[in-house]
């Protein structure tokens, strides 16, 4: 079965094993990024819902997000990034919490800081993030015994409404290409969520983000060139 996480870890791993055998010899400049990619995400229910396991699915979503790399020496960074985020997860039929097969569509502001260190011009980076849900919608399948339903998601402390704030930590790994005018950037990472969002049952959030990102030098570095 596809597990997100060993599909991270496979690609994080791939990507500092490069780093390694790279000779730093780049200072970092101060960039302003945007980015817009696809997302691979569920829900980890936690151990007092492991019935739930055999069913859950991945969602696709979509981030679109600006980022802000701030230059401290020759070979780190921080850089704060602000996103908006569709994320979410699927049940399959038969599950013990709606019966139907159901998908679970959240949308959220997202800003994580990561501390990153630069090796030619490879990165690893990580951080902590935070996260605003501004809303979101649950479908659940028709059968012949239930009607199809698509209901708005609700916020509270009442059984069945979610929590709007959310937060954990980001980690990741990626590659500079420079270009004649910019920089584009491959990066994968991978969040995981620390804060229970919903009132009735453990559900937190777990996502893996691979993008592109652009990104426009703001102002040159004296004490080098970048990678």
């Amino acid at each position: 079965m596809y597990s997100p996480i060993n599909t991270a870890a496979k690609i994080l791993a791939t990507l500092v094993v490069l780093m390694m055998i790279s000779v730093p010899s780049f200072s970092q400049e101060r960039r302003f990024g945007i980015s817009i990619n696809s997302l691979t995400t569920n829900f980890n229910y936690g151990s007092s819902n492991k019935q739930l396991q055999p069913y859950k699915k991945d969602f696709k979503g979509l981030q679109v997000g600006a980022s802000y790399q701030a230059g401290i020496s020759r070979m780190f960074s921080v850089v704060p990034e602000l996103n908006f985020a569709i994320k979410g997860g699927k049940l399959k039929a038969d599950n013990p919490v709606t019966t139907n097969k159901s998908t679970l569509r959240i949308y959220s502001l997202e800003i994580p800081v990561f501390a990153r260190l630069h090796i030619n011009r490879f990165y690893i980076n990580a951080g902590p993030y935070a996260g605003y849900t501004l809303g979101g919608r649950l479908k659940i399948d028709g059968s012949e015994d239930l009607a199809a339903s698509s209901t708005k998601v609700s916020f509270g402390s009442s059984a069945g409404d979610l929590k709007r704030w959310d937060y954990g930590f980001q980690a990741g790994a990626g590659y500079n290409f420079k270009l004649k005018k910019s920089t584009l950037t491959l990066d994968a990472r991978y969040g995981y969520g620390l804060a229970n969002i919903s009132n009735d049952m453990n559900r937190y959030n777990r996502t893996l983000n691979i993008s592109l990102i652009v990104s426009n030098r703001q102002k040159k570095n004296p004490k080098g060139k970048q990678g």
